[in-house]
This record gives structure tokens, C-alpha cells and sequence, in this order.
């Protein structure tokens, strides 16, 4: 895969601790930090679909998973879903 590939990361609303429904990135921001540290350009988009992350390369998903499942902000170098997301990336072409 080409360094510095453009990594639409898709994401969902989600309540947390009882309160609202919203689209929140704070889940986000470990794997927005390991995309990055690769290279990649992260473009954030909201979707509709509840409690979802998509990872999308050249109009392909090559990652989904729960956003509740993602580490709580951080680095994301310590959360085994964003390595596997970054694999994902890696392996996308």
C-alpha cells in the first residue's frame, strides 16, 4: 500500500453513560493517532448507522467494528483493535 493513502474513517452516534445519542470522536482518537503515525490523510465522516466505525480505502470497507469497543482517547498504541485496524489499512490494496 502507498504511504500516505486517504483513510475514510466512517463513524456512528452512540450514548454513552446514559446520556444522548450523538456523534462523538472520542473513541476516535487513539486510531485517528495510529493512522496518522503511519502516514495516512483520516477523513472523518458521520453516518447514521449506531455504535459503528468503518474504515474505508479506495471506496472499499477493509474495517468495522462497535465504537464502544475502541479505547477511550489515548494513543491508540496500547488498544488491540487499532493495530488491527492499522493491519487492515496496510493490507487494503
Amino acid at each position: 500500500m502507498p504511504k500516505r493513502a486517504v483513510v475514510h474513517l466512517r463513524y456512528g452516534p452512540y450514548s454513552s453513560v446514559g446520556l444522548s445519542v450523538e456523534h462523538r470522536t472520542f473513541r476516535l482518537e487513539g486510531l485517528q493517532a495510529v493512522l496518522m503515525g503511519d502516514g495516512h490523510k483520516v477523513v472523518l465522516e458521520k453516518i447514521g448507522d449506531w455504535d459503528v466505525v468503518e474504515l474505508m480505502v479506495n471506496g472499499e470497507v477493509v474495517f468495522r467494528c462497535n465504537i464502544k469497543d475502541l479505547e477511550f482517547g489515548g494513543d491508540g498504541k496500547l488498544d488491540p483493535l487499532c493495530e488491527e485496524a492499522r493491519l487492515a489499512v496496510l493490507k487494503a490494496y
